[in-house]
């Protein structure tokens, strides 16, 4: 584990919306997504330039945990922590909650895989390792 956490805030958006007035169970793994995105341009690596340079991380396990609702208009704060695993897989940890009473949506992870364009799997390379280890991001 890093150590470090980058923070997301989002608004629920009335399309991610249910007619009980909450969002829809789905959109945790968009937000989670988001949390993602934003922890690796945390530490100067977008995902896009991750790609460029022939990285990939396809997702080979998800968990989620529901813990309260979110209605239209709520923001919230998406809370996101990396780590490297023994067997070369990158886990996010993720917390969502509500950002004026950090009542608590969802919590959990998802684990990615790293692979090359051709899906192939390989270790990660030392320029991400050493990303994620450096605490001056």
């Amino acid at each position: 584990m890093t150590g470090r956490q980058s923070v997301t805030w989002l608004r629920v958006r009335y399309s991610e919306t249910d007619q009980m007035g909450t969002f829809y169970n789905s959109r945790v793994l968009e937000w989670f997504e988001c949390g993602r995105t934003d922890f690796l341009r945390m530490i100067h690596l977008p995902y896009a330039q991750m790609e460029e340079r022939g990285v990939f991380l396809p997702i080979i396990e998800a968990h989620i945990e529901y813990r309260g609702r979110a209605r239209y208009d709520d923001q919230l704060r998406v809370t996101t922590t990396a780590a490297l695993s023994a067997h070369a897989r990158l886990r996010f940890d993720v917390s969502i909650s509500h950002a004026e009473h950090d009542a608590p949506v969802a919590r959990g992870y998802t684990v990615h895989a790293f692979t090359d364009s051709s899906g192939r799997p390989h270790r990660p390379p030392e320029w991400l390792i050493d990303a994620l280890n450096d605490d001056r991001s």
